[in-house]
């Protein structure tokens, strides 16, 4: 049968030999003629391999000189062979690629014949010189760019980018739609517009002795527009007066002049404006221009789009009505309509939605293999816990143990998250579990980030599980281990653990150190798990002294949103205590400005006047010419000496040691301390019910998850507490987000919030939480997100081990790379 896509690619290299190799035969030119063809190709199921071959050489053909053409389009209509009429005729194509790579540039007519090694060509270049192969090419360096140089290739690599495939990978951050342009008389403050206009006249002004402005006045005829740019004097050199421009940006409004502050733009000519470009906007560094980034990723595309493969299996490209991969790079490169450019990139985030959920679920699945020791506890049991706490569980509490109760019930290791906000009794549920893991026999371990935390938790479950009697009335016990026992101290407590004396072990990253050995770990619990890493909380997983794998509990007091728990945490069961115990009062938090300080800190004295305690958290340890921002070190010394000379102030940041760190901490928390100024070390590990007032210093620094964190550590007790955000922040994102945390005290919706705002790189560290950096998928998108799940769970149920799909398998390994085992 003829491919009819082969035909139609046979008549018009023929045509274009005839009209003498100026790309006439291809409208739109050669390129935009190979990216349709690619799609004709396809659904005509050509050959992969001669596919592959034959892009390569019309990528190569833009670019070419014209004896360099001629050999191209013979090597091309060697390759379709007159052309070929049904799949047979394609038998060779295999053979030859193995053993030439066929030639990029055809031999002339008296050369060797075509499956012999030929010369390749160099981009940007009229030369023919040797050249790797299509794959190879994304490997090479920037610098077989026409452009680039040792300088340029230095500045790329400041932002990561080395190779031709890094280059394509990087993906603009925004666009600039010139193709709807406004009239600047319709254009309203706060609005990202676009709009084409003549540049009258441009000033510059000096501000100081840093300070310089360039400022330009464009007009359209309906109206005036004040475009500024600071300490930039070339720009004046690159604007004309007279020229129409195309500019880009925020609008502004200054003195009842429109303004735009830095504003993207380019010169134009009247045809262009009808039907504008959608302009991307690339991330950038000290000298690199976005204009220099387009004309660089233009020439990668040239060369090694060709050779990125597609992964995602053509099943689900189908499914879900999604563009191919090489495609859509093209298009978020070179977006030509709206419509176009948000398929590519719903492509992009379908992706990465997609490796994130075939890693998670292949990890669940792994798990649901292995095998666990099986728990049981009765009801009597239950209930004989609950009589001897000092309150009463709440009926989230008791739904969540009843959770747990049955996942150790099971031979299926348990992998469960616990989230709950700060104060929702997360500790009590965890010492419950603990109790069925050492009535059966088992021991458990509770892994904190910090010593502070982890003195915390072995006070905590003493006295919550003091005078428990287990088998034959022995008594349950708990260690603490962490990295400053005493030599002699540890290796008591070690010894009790490999004996199996000990029940519970708590403490910090020591107890998954080489020479911790348990006698029968059957439970482990992470507090805080997103300060640790993937591996950390997989090896204390693996410290079972027998082929059972523990039960697996993590705690979260950083609510997680649905989104993250479906990625991030996909692989685990979630439960939530969504429900605080009673008597616990709202903190009362409200904004301030800083001429306000005052009246605080008089609020703050007359607290601690009547037996209370009170933070105040700074952005910076110390002041700094490059950063703005309150310093803990300087008001500490200031404070100390002009605001509280009678009050007791101590000092807390990261830069002390990690004893000095906790000395202030006991202090704190022992009374002997009225104020604590601090950075954001004390997010985690202070509990000090004692504390009743908090002053949060530039608040609009810190993340909305870190600054409810912070609330959480006042209002422990019985006392009414307040919260105060000092911040003369204008900026709408900052102020959106104080807003919210003045307006609630759930935890969960101000998760989702700060998710929305900031993105998940941001919300738990992408390092620490173990999610790969998402260049395009939004993990507010929890419909896309939903629909990939399902996609992800049907091929791994056709195929676990991904064996039909090599490419997907190695795409998937890239991806999570540095990321924890997805195998």
């Amino acid at each position: 049968m003829v491919k009819k896509s082969l035909m139609r690619l046979h008549n018009l290299l023929n045509l274009e030999i005839q009209t003498g190799r100026r790309e006439n035969a291809f409208i739109g030119g050669v390129l935009a003629f190979r990216d349709r063809w690619l799609v004709d190709a396809r659904a005509d199921a050509v050959h992969p391999s001669l596919v592959q071959e034959i892009a390569g050489l019309l990528m190569l053909y833009a670019d070419a000189t014209t004896d360099e053409r001629e050999h191209l389009l013979r090597t091309l209509l060697g390759l379709l062979d007159g052309p070929p009429q049904s799949d047979l005729a394609l038998a060779n194509i295999d053979r030859i690629g193995a053993a030439a790579e066929l030639a990029r540039v055809a031999p002339p007519i008296d050369a060797p014949p075509l499956d012999a090694p030929a010369p390749q060509m160099r981009v940007g270049t009229a030369r023919a010189e040797p050249l790797p192969s299509l794959q190879a090419n994304l490997t090479q360096p920037l610098t077989v760019l026409k452009g680039v140089g040792a300088k340029k290739a230095e500045q790329y690599a400041r932002l990561g980018i080395k190779t031709i495939g890094d280059l394509i990978w990087h993906l603009p951050r925004r666009y600039d739609d010139f193709s709807r342009v406004r009239v600047i008389a319709d254009v309203e403050e706060g609005e990202r517009i676009s709009v084409v206009a003549n540049l009258g006249r441009f000033s510059e002004r000096k501000f100081g002795y840093k300070k310089q402005m360039v400022q330009a006045i464009f007009n359209d005829g309906s109206g005036t527009l004040r475009a500024s740019w600071w300490n930039q004097p070339w720009i004046k050199d690159r604007l004309e007066i007279g020229k129409t421009y195309r500019l880009s940006g925020t609008v502004g409004l200054y003195m009842g002049y429109k303004t735009l502050e830095k504003p993207i733009f380019e010169e134009i000519v009247p045809s262009d404006i009808k039907d504008g470009p959608i302009l991307p906007i690339y991330g950038l560094t000290d000298g690199l221009r976005n204009s220099d980034v387009s004309k660089h990723v233009e020439q990668a595309l040239t060369l090694g789009l060709a050779a990125i493969g597609d992964g995602l299996p053509q099943e689900v490209r189908q499914r879900y009505n999604l563009t191919n991969l090489p495609n859509a790079l093209r298009q978020l490169h070179r977006p030509q309509t709206p419509e176009q450019l948000h398929a590519a990139q719903q492509r992009i985030a379908f992706n990465e939605f997609f490796y994130i959920q075939l890693g998670v679920q292949r990890r669940r699945r792994e798990i649901q293999d292995l095998h666990a020791a099986e728990m049981i506890a009765g009801d009597e049991w239950l209930a004989a816990y609950q009589a001897g706490l000092p309150f009463i569980l709440t009926a989230a509490q008791q739904r969540v143990l009843a959770e747990i109760r049955r996942d150790l019930a099971l031979s299926v290791p348990m992998s469960r998250l616990m989230q709950g906000d700060v104060g929702s009794g997360k500790t009590a549920v965890a010492a419950g579990a603990m109790l069925i893991a050492a009535a059966n026999g088992y021991q458990s371990a509770l892994l904190a980030p910090t010593q502070i935390l982890a003195e915390q938790h072995f006070r905590g479950l003493s006295k919550l599980l003091e005078g428990v009697p287990l088998a034959a009335n022995s008594p349950l016990e708990i260690t603490l281990l962490t990295g400053r026992m005493s030599g002699r101290e540890r290796a008591e407590s070690l010894a009790a653990l490999s004996e199996g004396r000990m029940q519970i072990a708590v403490g910090t990253t020591a107890l998954i150190q080489e020479g911790v050995a348990f006698h029968n770990l059957g439970f482990v619990v992470v507090d805080e798990q997103h300060r640790f890493g993937v591996e950390q909380r997989a090896a204390l997983r693996d410290k079972s002294a027998d082929s059972t794998v523990p039960h697996l509990l993590v705690m979260s007091a950083t609510p997680i949103p649905r989104s993250l728990a479906m990625t991030i945490y996909g692989d685990l069961d979630v439960s939530v205590l969504d429900e605080m115990p009673p008597g616990r009062m709202p903190v009362k938090t409200k904004r301030f400005l800083p001429n306000e300080r005052e009246r605080l800190y008089a609020f703050l004295k007359r607290q601690v006047q009547k037996g209370r305690q009170g933070y105040i958290i700074y952005p910076l340890v110390e002041e700094s010419e490059l950063l703005e921002g309150g310093a803990a070190v300087d008001a500490h010394a200031r404070l100390s000496q002009e605001v509280f000379p009678d009050l007791r102030l101590g000092l807390l940041h990261g830069r002390l040691q990690g004893s000095e760190k906790d000395q202030v901490m006991r202090a704190f928390a022992g009374g002997e301390l009225d104020v604590l100024i601090s950075t954001s070390v004390v997010e985690v590990g202070v509990d000090v019910p004692n504390a009743t007032v908090m002053l949060i210093e530039d608040a609009e620094r810190f993340g909305l998850a870190q600054l409810h964190q912070f609330r959480g550590r006042v209002g422990r007790g019985e006392y009414e507490s307040y919260c105060a955000l000092i911040s003369q922040t204008q900026g709408s994102g900052s102020a959106e987000r104080l807003n919210a945390l003045v307006e609630t005290t759930d935890g969960f919706k101000l998760a989702e919030k700060d998710l929305e705002l900031r993105g998940p790189g941001d919300f738990l560290g992408t390092r620490q939480s173990g999610l790969p950096d998402l260049k395009m998928a939004s993990l507010s998108d929890t419909s896309t997100l939903a629909l990939v799940q399902q996609a992800a769970r049907e091929l791994l149920d056709e195929n676990p081990d991904l064996s039909d799909y090599p490419q997907l398998g190695t795409e998937l390994e890239r991806f999570w790379r540095g990321h924890g085992d997805v195998s």
